[in-house]
């Protein structure tokens, strides 16, 4: 899977596309996927790297949503839960099952927790990952041994599911691309284009590598792009009303002795109304999130320093080692595209069920929704984008598709278990050249092999997209990523016959997105 081969795709594709997808984040890439299974010819483009946005920037867990059973929202819960069951059966090699620990440290919270959890077990029904069960003091501080034990009263344990989210969707890139869609990441829409009628009939956007403009038309045009899904809708009509309203979420990273056993904590109810997540995550320990709202939408959001001084504030309340600012190893932030809702307050409250809206132009726009439930939306989106350009009927096939990596039992790779059935081949390249299997910085187990794999095989064009999405260095260990950087930009310029100027280009621009990352 390379950008050459889908640009001689592109080249050699003639008349319409079926569709035309904007976005390539996990609701972009699950359309391409569907709709491609289903034997459309479909082309997606993406502004930057593939999940360059949200998608890469989630709480990592494949869940139903707990908090929703106390909205009442059961249909979501049990559309998340089914979803949950069915990408742990299509891609094991990135999708697992962790325990997670509600502490209690007042009376009722036992038997209140509890009993949502188990209507939570019972609307899981078959596709669920274990039964809850509450627990005394002891056995809590047994699963949680770095848990604040004062005024500590027991705990209730409930199963639910953890991911790598832009691992995830790379391979959610080769799915779709094995069944012959063309993605190509770097490449901008720019302009929404229309027939005589006024109704949306393709696009034209810039390779942002080359300049090239590349002019394509479709019979349906489905924007996929999350949290600038007004941008594109406005491309296509001037006076649409604002759909998103976006949110953003911080997260610290810190090293595993905040959380040296395999169990999670989830806090229920934090000050700002969301629930907090402290899990195990690459050996690391990760601490989300929080809820702001904000204005627009960027591609690089910066963590705000309440933000930071809340997250730590609350992780403290309930870790005996409490986290300080020296201890974070990275920050991240990313933004929520939620559904707007006509009186928008807390955006803690708004929905997290997905919307399939179709302008007056013909523009078809999918967005809000989780990570859980992508193939659903997806599903969805394809329905009704067949139905609209009166494709030739074909069902839904992704119901028990497995994606590219599959590999049932992928921990004996170690290390490189995201891979899959990759792995083998990753391996491969360390045995050829002794000096890729050599750890890339002390800090994290990345070796240089997974950086040529990543340009020669994954579509990575810089040295961020190997560094944050086809590994996670930058979201685990941002000081040791850019340390990491020269060596990566000296292996991708062999790959793709750069000079010694790109090297150093991609070394400063690395530095600069890096910053963010860095909790000064």
């Amino acid at each position: 899977m390379t950008r050459s081969e889908m640009y001689s795709r592109l080249q050699a594709h003639s008349g319409k596309w079926d569709m035309i997808v904007a976005g390539g984040g996990a609701t972009g890439a699950g359309v391409a996927i569907d709709a491609a299974t289903r034997g459309y010819e479909v082309l997606l483009l993406e502004q930057s790297d593939f999940g360059k946005g949200t998608s890469s920037r989630s709480t990592k867990l494949v869940h139903g949503g707990v908090r929703y059973l106390e909205q009442g929202n059961i249909s979501l819960v049990m559309e998340a839960l089914k979803e949950r069951g069915l990408l742990f059966q299509n891609a094991p090699h990135l999708v697992h099952d962790l325990t997670f620990v509600v502490p209690n440290y007042v009376w009722w919270e036992a038997p209140f927790y509890g009993l949502g959890l188990k209507l939570y077990d019972l609307l899981a029904g078959k596709y669920g990952f274990g039964s809850s069960k509450i627990l005394s003091k002891e056995e809590t501080l047994e699963r949680l041994p770095t848990l604040n034990a004062e005024g500590l009263r027991g705990g209730v344990v409930y199963s639910d599911g953890q991911f790598d989210d832009s691992r995830l969707l790379i391979h959610m890139v080769a799915t779709a691309f094995q069944h012959g869609a063309t993605l190509l990441n770097y490449v901008r829409v720019t302009e929404v284009t229309k027939d005589a009628q006024g109704f949306v009939d393709g696009v034209v956007a810039r390779d942002v590598e080359s300049g090239e403009e590349i002019r394509a038309e479709a019979k349906v045009v489905v924007n996929a792009t999350g949290a600038f899904s007004d941008d594109v809708r406005r491309q296509a009509d001037p006076d649409a009303r604002p759909m998103i309203a976006p949110s953003q979420g911080i997260h610290l990273v810190f090293d595993r002795s905040f959380l040296p056993g395999g169990s999670a904590i989830m806090v229920p109810h934090t000050s700002d109304g969301r629930v907090m997540f402290a899990i195990p995550w690459h050996n690391h320990t990760l601490v989300g999130t929080t809820d702001t709202p904000v204005a627009s939408a960027v591609l690089e959001p910066s963590a705000m320093e309440q933000e930071v001084d809340f997250i730590l504030d609350t992780a403290a309340s309930y870790l005996a080692k409490k986290p300080a600012r020296g201890d974070v190893l990275s920050v991240f932030a990313g933004i929520r595209p939620l559904v707007r809702s006509q009186d928008i307050g807390n955006t803690a409250a708004l929905s997290r069920d997905h919307t399939i809206h179709i302008d007056r132009t013909g523009l078809l726009t999918v967005c809000g929704g989780k990570w859980t439930t992508y193939r659903r939306m997806a599903e969805d989106c394809v329905n009704q984008a067949a139905t609209l350009a009166q494709l030739p009927d074909s069902p839904c096939r992704t119901h028990h598709l497995k994606i590219h990596g599959y590999h049932p039992a992928a921990k004996e790779f170690g290390e490189l278990a995201v891979y899959g059935c990759d792995a083998p081949e990753v391996q491969a390249l360390m045995r050829g050249d002794p000096g890729l299997a050599e750890p890339l910085d002390g800090a994290l187990p990345i070796v240089g092999a997974e950086v040529v794999w990543a340009a020669r095989n994954e579509m990575a064009r810089t040295v961020e997209d190997v560094l944050a999405r086809r590994t996670r260095a930058l979201f685990l260990n941002s000081r040791a990523a850019i340390a990491m950087a020269p060596r990566v930009a000296e292996l991708m310029a062999g790959e793709l016959r750069r000079g010694t100027d790109w090297e150093v280009e991609q070394v400063t621009a690395f530095r600069e997105v890096a910053r963010n990352y860095v909790l000064g």
